[in-house]
């Protein structure tokens, strides 16, 4: 629980493009700490992006009319109700993507500010020396970001470091300790969780595991459009790993609490800190900031993307030593015990709309 102190005492607005399920408990925890309510603004992603929606019980869903425009490098969106939203909701406060693709974005931000309500940018970061997104960032009374790396991308475009807040990525409240694992163990427990898309690299994992002298248990954890094609290449190559299928919430609990380690081989993914919280050391690739903060040298391993080579004797070294393993586990959890997860995030963004009226 966040103490009395660090409430937001006003009506908060926060948008989004859409409403994936896994942020339904942070945006629900937010909404506690806000004296006056919240209204979360956001609409429906398009099929081919399979992203599992939720519903929130605390804050106040408002359905967005999204508009998607072209497609790949070149998608926009444009969310056509927004300012309707923001006359009927009247927030003190608002808290936004900081995304340029949003096209309805600097006509809200322009309410807000002719109303003389301050504006939150949310995001990962920037792309250095863009003139774009410098002029995009400005318009923001404050800036939130995903990670260490996504703020100092935003000092480096010039906006001032003292209105840059860092809520870590997360996905989870503080975890409950889990069980001891044992110390020895006949075959180790691989786990992967996510959607099955080409860029998460399982094909990679697959083969790692088929080079390994001692066999490893593997679970594949997800849907997605690559499953079939990883199905047919785990019966030729590593005919033993298990895939289970889509699982949300409750239900991925035993497959964190069977595992002796979790893998992550390509870029993207919010189940690293997840499978943290069950005391799991780590591998993942490198990506956008996010597993900067996640993943040190105590609880896991950083390889760079797209390098088999780099994956493959990771994982061996990583199961040489299952007492090191289970140490690495222990410090996993105390990250997302003590560090990271959604009861810090909501603390963060409270301190940030809290400066905003400073």
């Amino acid at each position: 629980m966040l103490g009395k102190q660090l409430k937001f005492n006003g009506k908060l607005g926060l948008q989004q493009r859409v409403l994936p399920g896994y942020r339904v408990p942070f945006f629900d925890l937010l909404a506690r700490q806000c004296e006056n309510g919240m209204s979360l603004f956001a609409g429906q992603a398009r099929p081919v992006e399979m992203i599992a929606g939720g519903t929130t019980q605390i804050a106040r869903h408002v359905e967005a009319e999204n508009l998607h425009l072209l497609g790949g490098p070149l998608y926009f969106c444009y969310q056509r109700n927004f300012i309707r939203w923001l006359e009927e909701w009247q927030p003190d406060a608002l808290i936004m993507e900081a995304n340029p693709r949003y096209l309805a974005s600097p006509s809200a931000v322009n309410w807000m500010h002719k109303h003389r309500r301050k504006v939150i940018g949310w995001g990962l970061g920037a792309p250095k020396q863009s003139g774009l997104w410098k002029r995009f960032i400005h318009q923001f009374d404050g800036m939130i970001a995903y990670s260490q790396r996504g703020a100092e991308e935003y000092a480096a475009l010039g906006f001032p470091r003292e209105k840059i807040f860092v809520a870590h990525n997360s996905v989870s409240a503080k975890p409950e300790k889990p069980d001891d694992r044992p110390l020895t163990i006949d075959h180790a427990t691989i786990l992967f969780v996510g959607r099955l898309q080409a860029r998460k690299r399982i094909d990679s994992l697959l083969r790692a595991c088929a080079e390994m002298e001692s066999k490893p248990r593997l679970l594949i954890v997800g849907d997605g459009p690559e499953r079939e094609a990883l199905e047919t290449l785990a019966k030729e190559i590593y005919p033993s790993a298990e895939f289970i299928g889509a699982k949300h919430g409750a239900e991925l609990k035993p497959y964190f609490q069977q595992a002796d380690l979790f893998v992550l081989p390509g870029t993207g993914g919010l189940a690293v800190q997840e499978a943290m919280s069950y005391g799991l050391p780590v591998i993942v690739a490198k990506g956008d900031g996010t597993q900067d903060d996640l993943v040190r040298e105590k609880n896991g391993w950083q390889i760079e993307p797209e390098n088999y080579e780099a994956l493959s004797s990771t994982m061996k070294n990583a199961l040489l030593d299952i007492a090191r393993l289970r140490e690495m586990g222990k410090e996993s959890y105390r990250i997302a015990a003590e560090e990271i997860n959604i009861e810090k995030m909501a603390e963060t963004f409270v301190r940030a709309l809290n400066s905003m009226s400073t």
